[in-house]
């Protein structure tokens, strides 16, 4: 009997992996075909069923750094690199405060504060469009990179505060008592006991508020220009009234996720374990 149950439980998580497994290369599928379909000239990426066993090519990545235009992606991506990095590290000198006081030094009343801070993600961003555009044009800061960074900064706190909460939860307060002992203030204590302490979940929280700015488009798209526009901005101007130039469009798409993936890649146990304590507590 007992030789027999595990059998079942054998069959039952190979079938269980066999499915992860299918899931995972689904998922990789799309990411995949865009870059292979990257690497091939256009007439060949337009072809209906694809060639796979078409010829390589990097057009579509001379194209994208501006060798047939003279449009060079330059400028965007270092405007999403400075809206993303600054806005980034906003979030982590506000959150990390704000997470001690509703985790190690609770507050009156921290599960309110905490259910307000998730309540700003229940609206729509579409929502606050336009009133966030008056301001902006009323105050001089449309297509202002800063903007960016402010809206960033303010969209990405919340689930910020929330993930800190989770990690700073973990750290033993007995630490923290020694450290008051020895007379460490609230700086040196955040920054020399918590912050080492703490340093997965601060890295999963940058990750995170890293991920958001990085795609955002819908502000972005409203309230740059030629000036402070990102490279999501920047990858719609590749549809055009001539038609969508897949070899071109799949290069750059390519070229803009890199970032991203090498991150997500890089600190995916700490994403996982950051998404996952939030959840469990």
């Amino acid at each position: 009997m007992n030789s027999a149950l595990l059998t079942g439980r054998r069959r039952t998580g190979s079938l269980l992996g066999l499915a992860a497994w299918l899931c995972g290369i689904a998922f990789f599928l799309p990411v995949a075909w865009m870059v292979l379909t990257s690497f091939h000239s256009e007439t060949d990426a337009a072809t209906n069923p694809p060639s796979l066993g078409a010829s390589l090519s990097l057009h579509g990545y001379r194209e994208f750094f501006g060798a047939g235009t003279g449009v060079s992606p330059w400028p965007p991506l270092i405007n999403s690199l400075t809206a993303s990095v600054v806005s980034t590290l906003l979030v982590l000198a506000l959150a990390v405060p704000a997470a001690y006081a509703l985790s190690i030094k609770p507050v009156r009343k921290w599960s309110d504060v905490l259910f307000f801070f998730l309540s700003t993600k229940m609206l729509p961003l579409v929502a606050g469009l336009l009133p966030i555009y008056l301001v902006a044009q009323n105050s001089g800061m449309l297509d202002s990179i800063w903007l960016l960074v402010i809206l960033y900064t303010s969209m990405n706190l919340p689930i910020a505060v929330w993930m800190m909460r989770s990690f700073l939860a973990e750290v033993p307060a007995e630490i923290m008592e020694a450290a008051q002992i020895d007379g460490a203030g609230l700086g040196t204590t955040l920054m020399r006991i918590v912050a080492p302490v703490a340093m997965p979940g601060i890295a999963a929280t940058a990750l995170i508020s890293f991920i958001f700015s990085w795609n955002e488009l819908l502000f972005a798209r409203v309230l740059t220009g030629i000036v402070a526009g990102t490279t999501p901005v920047f990858l719609t101007g590749f549809v055009t009234s001539q038609g969508l130039f897949l070899a071109k469009v799949c290069a750059a798409a390519t070229v803009v996720s890199l970032p991203v993936l090498i991150a997500g890649f890089a600190a995916q146990d700490k994403l996982v374990q950051g998404l996952s304590l939030g959840a469990v507590k």
